[in-house]
């Protein structure tokens, strides 16, 4: 069958018109969702921020109140070492006036000169004596002080501590749940480690997505359901999913645009997986891209294209105990 030209011209025009409709229509719907996942970026950047504020002024405070517990065991110290001097002191100055008494009584046939000196080296004596006794209770006054507040701060560190041991024996049990849980994912780009009280999992690309993809491939969706359950339970974390890319640039007029638009959107598909197939609280997940400016590796590429999810205690506990010491 043989067409002419001009009939040729009007299939492709045809085909040119019905092609382009659905990359417009899809281009749309990213550009939204691209919009929506910058402003939660915005919103959950802040949060980290926060809480990362937070957790310095909690390590400031602690190190500030144990340095004010060694102060204050210095002054115990010190003033028990005064109290002690001043009660020998005490007891000279009492053997002295003791045995002044004795000589005046000796001497009260003596002329009555002699008498009045000895009244006033006993008066003066009796002052001094006087004197020690005030600043001795002074001291005991100073020192019952000093000891309570020394009792409250020792409970303040303790309960610092103790809450502080807590937080890392969870951690470092969620940890061992969470590597058990993906166990089976071993050796397939998939890493769980704890460090600065956080648990880091850390999912290379070839797990989750085909390359410049946001579709999450099936045996990430398995991880990643995995993961959830296990974290479903614990409503006291804050958990922060990062995107990374590496740094090939990434120019297309579809989206993703760019490596920033893939790691958000990454990102944000992972987020989606956990709480669609889990009970954790939507309100303990931020979504983020960190593009390719927080690489793990200058020689192996494929290390820096991942998804890191961030799993950290909430301090709000601790941050109580600070802000009312």
């Amino acid at each position: 069958m043989k067409y002419s030209i001009a009939s040729v011209y009007v299939i492709i025009l045809l085909m040119l018109s019905v092609s382009s409709c659905v990359p417009s229509k899809k281009y749309n719907e990213l550009a939204e969702r691209e919009k929506t996942c910058a402003e939660e970026l915005a919103k959950y950047k802040k949060m980290s921020l926060d809480y990362e504020s937070l957790a310095k002024d909690l390590e400031l405070k602690f190190d500030l109140a144990n340095k004010e517990l060694i102060g204050l065991r210095e002054d115990t110290s010190r003033i028990g070492e005064k109290m002690r001097l001043l009660n020998r002191q005490y007891g000279i100055l009492k053997l002295q006036a003791r045995e002044l008494e004795n000589s005046f009584d000796n001497l009260k046939n003596l002329s009555a000169k002699e008498t009045a000196s000895l009244q006033s080296e006993l008066k003066i004596k009796n002052l001094s004596l006087q004197e020690k006794e005030d600043a001795l209770l002074g001291l005991e006054i100073e020192l019952k002080e000093k000891e309570r507040l020394l009792s409250e701060r020792e409970k303040r560190v303790n309960e610092l501590e103790e809450l502080l041991r807590k937080k890392e024996d969870g951690i470092r049990q969620l940890k061992e749940r969470v590597a058990k849980a993906l166990k089976g994912f071993e050796g397939q780009g998939l890493t769980v480690e704890q460090k600065n009280g956080r648990i880091y999992v850390s999912l290379e690309e070839k797990l989750l997505f085909r390359p410049a993809s946001t579709a999450v491939e099936e045996d990430g969706v398995k991880a990643l359901i995995e993961l959830g359950r296990v974290l479903e339970n614990e409503k006291d974390l804050e958990i922060i999913v990062e995107g990374h890319t590496d740094s090939d640039k990434l120019n297309r007029t579809s989206s993703p645009k760019n490596n920033w638009e893939l790691s958000v959107l990454r990102a944000t598909a992972v987020v989606e997986i956990i709480l669609g197939n889990s009970d954790v609280t939507p309100s303990q997940l931020m979504a983020a891209g960190r593009g390719e400016f927080y690489p793990i590796s200058e020689t192996e590429k494929g290390r820096n294209r991942r998804i890191e999810v961030i799993i950290s205690p909430n301090l709000n506990e601790l941050y109580d105990i600070i802000s009312n010491d």
